[in-house]
């Protein structure tokens, strides 16, 4: 595997996606199959300039077939994939045919419309099927081959792997999706998060949904499914990444979302943050005591939620005093909300909920 970069604003070692592997291994099949010899390292042509090579872990060139296999390295970003093999076995294709796409062992299916894939077919994105084309293109040009290939993409373990991703959420059955736009997975950029929801909101519009819930986690999915009995496939999961759904339903709207979390993340909501983690916004004691004032709260309990260690602590005191901050929350949250979408036309509703996932405020 070659050595990746650093990404220049955090010192972190950067990877090669799924994709950036399956067209490094199809390269190295493909000329197995032209030429009788593997490439090793095999070396690959990507956007803005990259040319990494990749090592093989396995290769098998055996009855008009070739086979090569690559381990995914992500670099220093937590990927569910990373260290993954991910493979590609290479036949000849008909005359004419082009490169066709089939779905191996741990590579998922698309069941449900809504994905910029049609049903049927395997979850190997846009991206990575135009590099995987290239080149095979490239391959042909150079050992006189036609083109005309089948390429089938593999991942071992993707079933299991899958089920820590939104593929079974999105439709996606089977294995996991074959992703990348650049084929470089930047450290912590959260990209594919990102990805998964706007995936997951066009899933819900081709589906017809009129109601979507983005969610910070799985209790507060929980207590939105008990609430409106939302079907999965309507379930949104937001985490952090509140400014991710509501700027693409800015774009895409469904008729209502309900944005539902806890008192942390919906402070930091209201507040005006539209990523909710915690290394990147922080809740404003100041400016919550600053609502419990505005909301008729007496002096001291004011002095309590300046000087409170969490939002849950303001939340207890205020709950203590018979002050609704929940629902000062979500009212903030909401109009942070609105604001975000601009007028498009969502209607919204905000719920929060504490550790336990009792609702302690709504708007």
């Amino acid at each position: 595997m070659t050595t990746a970069g650093r990404e220049r604003s955090t010192g972190l070692r950067y990877g090669w996606t799924t994709g950036a592997c399956a067209t490094a291994a199809t390269t190295a099949a493909y000329t197995a199959l032209l030429t009788g010899e593997f490439p090793d390292p095999v070396t690959i042509d990507l956007p803005h300039d990259k040319h990494p090579s990749f090592a093989l872990a396995t290769e098998l060139l055996r009855d008009g077939a070739a086979s090569a296999g690559i381990v995914k390295d992500a670099g220093d970003d937590p990927d569910v994939t990373h260290g993954a093999l991910v493979s590609a076995r290479v036949t000849l294709g008909e005359p004419g045919s082009g490169v066709t796409f089939r779905a191996g062992v741990g590579v998922g299916t698309v069941t449900k419309p809504g994905l910029p894939l049609a049903v049927g077919e395997p979850a190997i994105n846009p991206m990575p099927r135009r590099f995987i084309s290239e080149h095979v293109a490239a391959v042909a040009a150079r050992h006189g081959g036609t083109g005309d290939v089948v390429v089938e993409i593999s991942v071992a373990h993707g079933e299991e792997l899958a089920r820590k991703t939104w593929n079974p959420r999105l439709g996606i059955l089977g294995g996991l999706s074959i992703l990348g736009t650049t084929g470089v997975v930047v450290p912590y950029s959260c990209s594919s998060w990102i990805d998964s929801i706007r995936r997951g909101i066009d899933v819900a519009r081709a589906a017809g949904h009129a109601h979507v819930a983005g969610c910070t986690g799985s209790t507060s999915e929980r207590v939105v499914t008990e609430l409106y009995g939302l079907p999965e496939d309507a379930l949104l999961d937001m985490g952090d990444f509140a400014g991710a759904v509501l700027k693409y339903l800015r774009r895409h709207p469904v008729p209502r979302l309900t944005i539902a979390g806890g008192i942390g993340k919906l402070t930091k909501l209201a507040q005006g943050h539209l990523d909710l983690h915690s290394g990147r916004s922080q809740v404003d004691s100041d400016a919550l005591a600053a609502l419990v004032r505005d909301a008729g709260g007496p002096a001291a309990l004011v002095e309590g939620v300046r000087g409170a260690n969490t939002a849950l602590d303001a939340l207890q005191q205020c709950q203590a005093a018979g002050l609704p901050l929940g629902d000062l929350v979500a009212g903030g949250a909401r109009t942070t909300a609105l604001g975000v979408l601009q007028g498009a036309p969502v209607e919204v509703d905000v719920v929060v909920i504490d550790r336990a996932g009792t609702v302690v405020g709504r708007a």
